[in-house]
């Protein structure tokens, strides 16, 4: 299939709008119109992970962190990140990365480890804001349900576990048209009544244009009357961290045993124990330290994350645990994780996980 048929599916779960300011998500290199039979998957796009997907005839390397963060100003090789790019386009190897959009999900990286630890009741621990939208429209009582289920299927309505929410008023509209106009009902040039329902519903922004669209469609009038209002509202369901909680308390010591088991890490660097049972735990794959006091007023008693330093481990101040077990460990399930929404859609699609550890942390034990 086009490789624009992979991204537009994988940015359908995890929009490109979702990523954080400083990423670069999204295609880095390749033609979206080039076919592709077969991708590699992996947490970091390196050279050794190119030349795996040159071996075994990838033509596109799906990977979490963007090889590219940053302009690049030369191609001459002398970076670790030039010669990948330089070897994937001589190959004609496509890189797509899938970073902070794919964490800031429902379903997503954290939600793999919240998974991986066995939470349960878990949610978004800080969830964005300006990301909604609200649309009001006025459609005649004889087509209300129509255009209202027609939105509903556009993805409006949506409101945390509730589907196809909306306000309805009935009121009377009226309107005249010219001498071009064909109205669905009324006569042109004559003023015109008719009992219309006010219909208000919320969105996500970045489901605008196919709202709208279905509005149109469904709609009789000639001429649809509508009005877009931003809204400063949390979306629940994206933001960065999860929290959830453990099916049954455990003492600090079993869980620091059952984190450093299932997460498969080496070491985690932790701040005291508070001698507390361990029932909420909050979440966050990757350099999470920004998330700290919503974990603290969320309740956690401890926060898994990573690339904690020094003097951030006193900011815990006995308040919660901290547990850092490495950036790779907090993400490495996040290929598993593209290989199964990639396989669940695409079944006859050939995906493959790298072979290749891209862990720079080595330990010496």
């Amino acid at each position: 299939m086009k490789l624009a048929v992979l991204t537009a599916y994988l940015e359908s779960l995890a929009p490109l709008v979702y990523q954080e300011d400083y990423d670069n998500s999204g295609l880095i290199v390749g033609n979206p119109e080039q076919e592709v039979s077969q991708a590699l998957l992996s947490l970091d796009c390196t050279e050794a992970v190119v030349d795996e997907a040159i071996a075994s005839g990838c033509q596109v390397i799906i990977s979490h962190h963007p090889i590219v963060f940053k302009g690049l100003k030369r191609f001459n090789g002398k970076t670790y990140v030039e010669r990948v790019v330089e070897k994937a386009i001589r190959n004609h190897i496509a890189i797509y990365a899938i970073h902070t959009n794919l964490d800031n999900i429902m379903g997503g990286v954290n939600q793999r480890i919240c998974d991986t630890l066995g939470l349960k009741n878990t949610r978004i621990l800080a969830p964005k804001h300006n990301l909604l939208k609200k649309l009001v429209t006025f459609v005649p009582q004889s087509h209300a349900n129509e255009v209202r289920d027609a939105l509903f299927a556009a993805g409006a309505g949506n409101i945390g576990n509730y589907s196809e929410t909306s306000f309805n008023t009935d009121g009377t509209g009226t309107f005249k048209g010219n001498e071009a106009t064909i109205p669905h009902v009324g006569e042109p040039g004559k003023r015109h009544h008719e009992n219309e329902v006010r219909m208000e519903t919320v969105y996500p922004a970045n489901l605008e244009s196919k709202i709208i669209m279905a509005l149109i469609l469904a709609h009789p009038y000639e001429e649809v009357a509508y009005d877009l209002f931003n809204l400063t509202n949390q979306y629940q369901q994206v933001g960065s961290g999860m929290i959830g909680e453990l099916e049954l308390p455990q003492n600090e010591e079993s869980f620091l045993f059952q984190l450093k088991d299932k997460m498969r890490t080496h070491v985690i660097r932790h701040t005291a124990l508070t001698r507390k049972p361990v029932k909420k735990v909050a979440v966050c794959g990757g350099a999470g330290g920004f998330l700290l006091k919503h974990a603290i007023a969320a309740g956690a008693d401890f926060f898994v994350t990573a690339d904690y330093k020094y003097h951030e481990f006193f900011d815990a101040e006995g308040k919660i645990v901290i547990a850092d077990i490495g950036h790779f460990e907090s993400e490495q399930f996040t290929a598993q994780l593209l290989y199964e929404i990639i396989r669940k859609k695409f079944p006859n699609f050939a995906v493959r996980l790298t072979e290749v550890n891209t862990n720079p942390v080595k330990y010496f034990i």
